[in-house]
């Protein structure tokens, strides 16, 4: 694992160092150039959270990832950089599924002048680190919230994000626990990520987003969305917008076609 192939990969400009301008440099490049992606569990491939796993897969590859991968990754970078850095598990969605969401997202905690969260894996969240005390704050016109409860913090996403909330605690993940929930994620017939491929990316203004043939672009004023109609349009839509090649991407095209049908059959159903 070099940090000087993460850093070209990432393009990331200067000497890093330990302090908070490079923590937040560091970050955006890393959400910029890296899209979060959970196109391996929809090829039926093995993932787990190996972090020499996700630097090849990452940055000699030049693939997406989803939280373990992508938070992990840059956990390890910043480590080698000189950061203090702290894994921590966190619950997307726990308000909804209780504490059984805990283990589903890995989270950093950066000890600087004080605790600062950081998270390339949430893939439309905060593209830059925020301290760790209640408050409300902005970041390139999309608003965040993060609170205090007895047990928990919890990280509120911008007004329709894709992750409406995550939960956390301020204390160093249970790795057995995050293993255990990753390896669930990525086989689980039950699982979220097994329902539709999503693509997610962090852009100028805004965010690049894709669920299946759902192209969207994301910014404070409000989203577009383009309905992507054959399998070749498909594949050149990721290639595009998420900078990825995937020779096996053509063949979920039909998948993908199931998914919206069935998407559009659930909606219908509650409305």
């Amino acid at each position: 694992m070099e940090l000087d192939a993460y850093i070209q990969r990432i393009n990331f400009v200067g000497t890093p160092k330990p302090d908070l301008k490079t923590l937040a440099q560091l970050q955006r490049q890393h959400c910029y150039n890296i899209p979060y992606s959970n196109l391996d569990v929809q090829l039926g491939r093995s993932l787990n959270t190996d972090i020499e796993k996700s630097y090849i897969k990452l940055v000699e590859q030049r693939q997406g990832g989803w939280c373990y991968e992508m938070n992990g990754l840059l956990g390890w970078m910043l480590e080698c950089i000189g950061f203090n850095v702290m894994r921590m598990s966190g619950g997307v969605r726990r308000d909804e599924r209780g504490d059984s969401a805990i283990g589903n997202h890995l989270v950093l905690c950066v000890q600087l002048d004080e605790p600062w969260i950081v998270d390339a894996g949430l893939g439309d969240g905060p593209y830059e680190p925020y301290p760790l005390r209640p408050h409300t704050f902005s970041q390139r016109g999309f608003s965040y919230q993060l609170t205090r409860s007895e047990d928990y913090w919890r990280l509120y996403n911008y007004p329709g994000g894709s992750a409406p909330s995550f939960d956390f605690v301020h204390e160093p993940a249970d790795e057995d626990q995050l293993s255990e929930k990753c390896q669930w994620l990525s086989t689980a017939a039950k699982s979220p990520f097994m329902s539709a491929l999503v693509f997610q990316r962090v852009v100028p203004g805004g965010y690049d987003l894709q669920v299946g043939r759902v192209a969207t672009k994301i910014l404070p004023g409000g989203r577009e969305e383009h309905l992507i109609n054959s399998a070749d349009e498909f594949v050149q839509s990721i290639s595009d917008r998420f900078g990825l090649v995937e020779p096996e991407l053509e063949n979920l095209w039909e998948g993908v076609l199931e998914q919206h049908e069935l998407y559009l059959a659930s909606k219908e159903k509650n409305q």
